[in-house]
């Protein structure tokens, strides 16, 4: 049961569930994190450290296929963030919209750390 990031990240990219991963597990992209789902260790702590709820287990209903493909599809391209950063600029307004993935996910890798 991995945990995946889903669209609540998009637009937002906070780091904070980065800095408690024990396995850094986390992959950068331009404007949303993921998680490879065959390195994480489903131990949970990285839920609750986003500030946009945007992580869950991939068993959830909402979480299942579309968003653990998506994980891991980006988690083999993007590069590894092992550290905290400042979240994107505006993250705070975007934290509360929904369905973005379609509108305003960018495929373009981010910096990794």
């Amino acid at each position: 049961m991995p945990y995946v990031v889903m669209d609540q990240c998009v637009l937002c990219k906070y780091t904070d569930c980065v800095e408690v991963c024990p396995v850094d597990c986390f992959y950068e992209g331009a404007n949303m994190l993921v998680i490879h789902p065959d390195e994480c260790i489903d131990c949970g702590v990285c839920e609750p450290e986003c500030p946009a709820e945007a992580i869950k287990p991939d068993t959830e209903a909402d979480a299942a296929e579309k968003w653990l493909e998506i994980n891991r599809k980006y988690s083999e391209l993007w590069p590894n963030i092992t550290r905290k950063k400042d979240a994107l600029a505006d993250a705070d307004e975007w934290a509360k919209v929904s369905d973005k993935f379609d509108k305003h996910f960018s495929p373009e890798p981010g910096e990794g750390a």
